[in-house]
């Protein structure tokens, strides 16, 4: 006596795959307008500034923005790297919102190791080391104690910037190094020795991140955790490495920051939402929309170029600010949607 398994399927069933596909190609095509949309905008921006401000478009000032974006491309660079490790939700994910001040922190150490009459190598030794080491808070609480990374980094970030003031009593702390001085001068074609860092160190972070097993396993970590622990992925200790990866940016930031500004200042907290937002924000210059590392470089030069476009119209910085935010705004709920579609 035999049995008839087969399955008949029903009218609803015969309908799921064409709806499943219109949703598929739907949101394929929401995803392919949401990346041509932002070069697109990318371009008019920088049409729009090369009509209405005043030497925009001259190498000049060309090299200023990337020079500047040096600075806030190596931030962003780390906090993408805890977005891709944690995951892209906003509130449970990835994020280190002590980056900013980690870096006020470390460049205020490397000055004033160079205060103290020590050379340009311990000073560097320093920075990074107190970049590495916030950056190790910050897995220890997120890791090790269980704490929200959005409350964890916020806690730090706090910490860190009274920190700061108690090392420089709220005073700019100069410093001038040959080194330094070579950081800051004008290399081949007139552009800055920041700019040609930033493209070096994107092309190492690129390396890593997105062509070799360790990348890999980040993104798995990411964007499926559960999947990462069932193959036997040392999730944990990927996260705590992406914080600490994010500590060394933010030292390697202070160094920059003290070649450009000659010297230690106050006020390094005020770059947390620019960091945030061309983290964020890189996410739509990528094929899948997920944080890459191309794409944050392609968004920290957006947000240079933005910042210098209103800085030669005399735009108020309050407005900037506003701009920065409603784009943190866009970009979340634009992402947010399409993954929800595709889910």
């Amino acid at each position: 006596m035999s049995v008839d398994v087969s399955f008949t399927p029903t009218l609803g069933a015969e309908n799921a795959a064409p709806q499943s596909r219109r949703r598929s190609w739907g949101g394929q095509a929401a995803a392919i307008a949401l990346r041509g949309g932002s070069f697109v905008a990318f371009a008019a921006i920088l049409l729009y500034f090369s009509l209405a401000a005043p030497f925009f478009f001259t190498l000049g000032n060309i090299g200023n923005v990337l020079g500047q974006s040096a600075i806030l491309g190596v931030l962003a660079i780390g906090l993408t790297v805890v977005i891709i490790a944690g995951g892209s939700n906003v509130v449970t994910g990835g994020i280190d919102l002590s980056v900013a001040a980690n870096m006020g922190f470390s460049a205020a150490v490397y000055a004033s190791v160079i205060q103290l009459g020590y050379g340009d190598g311990p000073a560097v030794l320093a920075s990074l080391s107190t970049g590495a080491l916030i950056g190790a808070v910050n897995a220890f609480a997120v890791v090790v104690v269980g704490v929200v990374p959005l409350l964890a980094t916020l806690a730090v970030m706090n910490v860190v910037a009274g920190l700061e003031l108690v090392l420089t009593q709220n005073t700019v702390v100069p410093a001038t190094t040959d080194f330094l001085s070579f950081l800051s001068a004008a290399g081949p074609f007139g552009l800055p020795v920041l700019a040609y860092g930033l493209l070096a160190f994107t092309a190492v972070a690129t390396a890593v991140v997105q062509f070799t097993p360790t990348g890999l396993r980040l993104y798995a970590t990411g964007e499926f955790p559960d999947a990462a622990r069932a193959a036997g992925l040392p999730v944990r200790r990927l996260i705590a490495g992406s914080f600490l990866a994010s500590g060394v940016c933010a030292g390697l930031a202070g160094i920059l920051s003290v070649s450009y500004l000659s010297g230690s200042t106050t006020g390094a907290g005020d770059m947390l939402l620019p960091v945030v937002v061309t983290a964020l924000l890189g996410t739509v210059f990528s094929r899948r929309l997920v944080p890459t590392i191309t794409g944050t470089l392609l968004s920290a030069l957006l947000v240079g170029f933005l910042v210098n476009g209103f800085q030669l119209m005399n735009i108020s910085s309050t407005l900037v600010n506003g701009v920065q935010g409603l784009l943190i705004i866009l970009v979340v709920s634009a992402t947010t949607l399409l993954r929800r579609q595709e889910a």
